[in-house]
């Protein structure tokens, strides 16, 4: 029970990797709040979480609402008490060409992946600074630190992202909150299933996409889970303002 009395908040925590960390930290004794944009996904996923005897509360947040993100932190503190983790889980896709990319594009993939994350420290960060103690871990990509052509801007945001955290966690270290980020690479998520699915042989470009990766697979919600708790716990005192990248090795392979 590694996270046993402490209070949780997970952005777009309703499925994906978000839930898989709702779940994981549910399970180490945690109480978590799901705070997804998504009404139904997050009630489901609460409900879920209670249907095993853990204790979890949906709320439906809007990231990219600060006035939205303070209700939900509210209600949690309110419900469940102090919130002592947060994780900025909440983000979209937005692939493109910088030529091609509009300006609603643009607003529309910082506004979620990187306001998002700056709202929900925001809310939180006041409380945890008063009670010194507090773990935010952001979700950023491998794509904060390479660029895929044809994926403007979401790299951008992602890589502003990393100098979010490192900000945060120089800033607040003394006040003991530790602020981090963790990286994902290709994960198996609903997301992932619905891009093979559009292909004419799903298999196939299943198949490929592992092939990228050393281990000959890609990764899966549960790995990038058990990172956070690692982070979220007080197994982790002195990691701060870094990030730990979760791609099985394939950043750092050579590539001819």
């Amino acid at each position: 029970m590694r996270l046993a009395g402490k209070t949780a908040v997970v952005t777009g925590g309703g499925k994906g990797i978000g839930a898989a960390i709702a779940l994981a930290f549910a399970r180490e004794g945690a109480q978590v709040i799901i705070a997804d944009i998504d009404a139904r996904a997050g009630a489901a996923a609460a409900q879920k979480l209670q249907g095993q005897g853990y204790r979890a509360l949906a709320v439906p947040t809007d990231v990219t609402d600060p006035a939205s993100v303070d209700a939900m932190v509210r209600e949690a503190r309110a419900t469940l008490g102090p919130i002592d983790i947060l994780v900025a889980n909440a983000g979209i896709n937005v692939f493109g060409k910088p030529l091609e990319t509009d300006s609603e594009d643009w607003r529309r993939c910082f506004s979620v992946d990187l306001d998002g994350v700056w709202h929900s420290a925001r809310s939180v960060l006041p409380d945890m600074v008063g009670r010194g103690g507090g773990s935010i871990i952001a979700l950023a990509s491998v794509h904060s630190f390479t660029i895929i052509p044809g994926c403007f801007p979401y790299p951008v945001a992602k890589h502003a992202v990393i100098g979010l955290v490192r900000a945060l966690g120089v800033e607040y270290a003394s006040a003991g909150v530790r602020v981090n980020a963790i990286a994902p690479g290709y994960i198996e998520t609903q997301l992932a299933l619905d891009h093979w699915a559009t292909f004419a042989d799903p298999d196939a470009e299943r198949a490929c996409a592992n092939a990228l990766h050393p281990p000959g697979r890609i990764g899966r919600p549960e790995e990038v889970a058990m990172t956070a708790v690692f982070l979220a716990s007080d197994e982790a005192p002195f990691i701060n303002a870094s990030t730990i990248t979760i791609d099985g090795g394939r950043s750092v392979l050579y590539h001819e």
